[in-house]
């Protein structure tokens, strides 16, 4: 009986060991939450953005775009060079907003979760970029790209057979001392954890963030319109496609009723100035009329739900309206070519 006891409570510490090992570091493609994707950023991190990647890349609106568009081949191409089907392979994508001088100033370090093939990945990098330097930090390569023009270099670790991480070194890094030596996470960063049981966790893509009081006082500074901006401290955002509609919430957190209805009301003088201008446009005008705006003592509130009709024809005048920006700037360098000719 003895003998039972002890081999019982053997079997019983070797189970919950076994659950603990699977909880701790980073988590395989696949069974991975949102939860567990935000325990690798760091603590430092100003914001956080955490996409559903598998839930996104399998609505009938994209799953639709990437089949019957023009850029099917290109998506068929890219499965091919890389080994990777996003909407088979790619589960989590996490972004750990990296800096204290506000949001526009951040570098994002980012953690993707998916199955992939480490070889045929680093292969397709050396082939576009042959001047790849390698680092090795904590016993994993560092992968960098050195900077080009206006660009910072970017660094990325394939830390293991399910996450790749991606941003610039010390921030490659600073994931790496959470995931593998223990140092403390986002989770332990109390102002954003607040945040967070706020957030919309459900949504397909949602994010976080504290809004530095310098920064926001600067950007009220640049526009009287929106000087009841500095009383904003912290923002959430949740995008989500449901029943053929895309539902857009962004919520401005902080302030008083006061400072939040005249945030409210200047947005909504913006949306009346868009309006007007949409002109011959009818879908700019729909998307305008489709964006609502309130306040409460605690937010602002910036929501829309944009049917998957109105998706498609907002994304055929982009289209188009890229195509006019592109054959503009062929006939300004072509005009430049003759100038120079001449001369």
């Amino acid at each position: 009986m003895k003998k039972f006891a002890v081999g019982s409570l053997a079997l019983l510490l070797l189970v919950f060991g076994f659950a603990a090992c699977k909880k701790a570091g980073a988590p395989a493609a696949g069974s991975a939450s949102a939860a567990d994707m935000l325990s690798m950023l760091p603590k430092s991190v100003q914001g956080v953005v955490v996409i559903d990647v598998h839930a996104g890349m399998n609505t009938a609106f994209v799953d639709k775009a990437l089949k019957d568009g023009k850029d099917n081949q290109k998506y068929l191409d890219f499965i091919k060079d890389t080994g990777i089907d996003p909407q088979k392979d790619v589960y989590y994508a996490v972004v750990g907003l990296m800096g204290s001088e506000g949001l526009d100033k951040a570098s994002p370090a980012i953690v993707v979760n998916l199955k992939y093939d480490k070889d045929k990945l680093l292969a397709k990098l050396k082939e576009k970029a042959t001047n790849v330097t390698e680092e090795t930090y904590e016993g994993l390569t560092l992968y960098t790209v050195p900077e080009g023009d206006e660009k910072k270099p970017m660094s990325g670790v394939f830390y293991d057979s399910s996450n790749i991480i991606l941003g610039e070194a010390k921030d490659v890094k600073a994931v790496i001392d959470v995931v593998k030596k223990g140092a403390d996470s986002v989770l332990k960063n109390e102002g954003l954890t607040t945040l967070l049981k706020s957030a919309d966790q459900t949504a397909m893509l949602w994010a976080a963030a504290i809004l530095p009081p310098e920064a926001m006082k600067a950007v009220a500074a640049q526009n009287p319109m929106v000087s009841s901006l500095a009383g904003l401290k912290s923002v959430l955002i949740a995008l989500d496609y449901k029943n053929k509609a895309l539902k857009i919430e962004i919520k401005g957190m902080g302030g008083d009723a006061e400072k939040n209805k005249q945030t409210a009301d200047a947005l909504n003088g913006l949306k009346a100035l868009g309006a007007m201008a949409a002109g011959e446009k009818p879908e700019i005008g729909e998307l305008v009329n489709k964006i609502e705006v309130t306040s409460s003592p605690e937010f602002v509130k910036i929501a829309a739900l944009l049917p998957e009709e109105l998706l498609t024809k907002l994304s055929a005048t982009a289209e188009q309206t890229v195509k006019e920006k592109m054959a503009g700037a062929k006939d300004e360098v072509a005009k430049d070519e003759k100038k120079v000719e001449k001369k």
